[in-house]
């Protein structure tokens, strides 16, 4: 019976665990069948995460072999050492710093392309063994049993990661909201030196669409409204100092966001996406200092379309001035050509005459 409750055996699309008592839930109980919210085959992950996913070597080979739950929060436990989308150094990204890595997915970046790793670079143990998880169509019971696990923070936050993903937003703070206050501290960057507490993981899943080189479903509007004022009337002080610290955007004389940038005489640096830390934003402050990283990206994008064009139309000019500057010169090479074929040809008859000439006084 523990078998039949907790593991899941077989195709890994099984809608199901194989239970009856799951697919024929009791009344007057919560049913145990977990509803998936979104799209029920890419589990709402970015396209370029689950492509390397499903052709990575591990989750085809390695994770095939494990059938069951327990299977699967062993592997957890052994294998995930970080919650990044992206091995340490696997991938290349423009202007990306922390949190702020998902902004810089609407930029312009540079993929590799080697043999063995695919564009974007090599994804994560922890998002393989998510996705894994989703795959095994976990039940309410078994979904409660990964946050509420005692061994790793790591097996807890794939769990909540997992919540994130596939449950409908408006569920998302009644999962989360007795572990806001949760102080188990881990290492969430691939290669170390990020701490970060279990309770403000949290918070950031609630009210930030980025997750490092990635994000999260979009919340709708109403549904973010109302967590921010659940935040907020449980965390009034950190909503107050956040807002105190919130630093000022506003617009030049031409009508574009200001940004910081050094001016050396002749060159100006451009700048980069800055890191947003919990203390410099308020609740539900993602989406607004995304859409203004993404004007001000536009503008650029902008100036720099118009100055590649302006960079086109002179080089085009300076062809079309050495092309005549070549068409002129072949121009008078042809006419010195023909000038030195007819004093050849006249000096030609000039000797024949002057031959004959001499060929007449001699027979006289």
């Amino acid at each position: 019976m523990q078998n039949q409750e907790d593991g899941v055996e077989g195709s890994p699309w099984n809608n199901s665990s194989g239970c009856e008592e799951e697919r024929k839930p009791r009344e007057g109980k919560k049913s145990n069948v977990l509803a998936l919210w979104g799209n029920e085959r890419t589990m709402n992950l970015n396209p370029l995460i689950l492509t390397n996913i499903l052709s990575s070597h591990y989750f085809k080979v390695n994770l095939y072999e494990l059938k069951t739950y327990h299977e699967v929060i062993d592997e957890i436990y052994y294998k995930v050492a970080h919650l990044e989308p992206w091995e340490k150094g696997s991938r290349k990204t423009a202007g990306q710093t922390g949190m702020c890595g998902g902004v810089s997915m609407f930029l312009s970046l540079r993929f590799m392309q080697v043999r063995g790793v695919g564009a974007g670079g090599i994804v994560s143990t922890a998002y393989c063994l998510l996705y894994k998880l989703f795959t095994l169509r976990l039940t309410r019971k078994q979904l409660n049993g990964l946050i509420n696990h005692p061994d790793s923070p790591y097996i807890r936050a794939l769990g909540f990661m997992y919540i994130r993903y596939t449950q409908p937003p408006a569920d998302l703070f009644s999962w989360y909201d007795e572990y806001l206050d949760d102080e188990e501290e881990f290492d969430v960057k691939a290669g170390g030196g990020q701490m970060m507490k279990m309770g403000e993981i949290l918070k950031q899943f609630l009210t930030k669409l980025e997750w490092f080189s990635t994000l999260f479903p979009r919340i709708p509007v109403p549904i973010q409204k109302e967590l921010e004022q659940r935040l907020s009337e449980r965390f009034p002080q950190q909503t107050i100092n956040a807002r105190n610290a919130k630093p000022p955007i506003t617009l030049n004389n031409h009508g574009k966001y200001s940004s910081s940038r050094k001016d050396n005489g002749n060159s100006t640096a451009r700048s980069q996406p800055r890191h947003i830390s919990d203390s410099d934003a308020h609740w539900g402050e993602a989406e607004s200092r995304t859409s203004q990283w993404r004007a001000r990206s536009d503008e650029e994008r902008r100036d720099s379309r118009d100055k590649h064009r302006d960079r086109d139309r002179e080089r085009k000019r300076s062809r079309e001035r050495d092309r005549s500057k070549d068409r002129d010169r072949g121009s008078s090479r042809v006419e010195e050509t023909r000038k030195r074929d007819r004093h050849s040809r006249r000096t030609s008859r000039e000797r024949s005459r002057e031959k004959n000439r001499r060929h007449r006084s001699r027979k006289k």
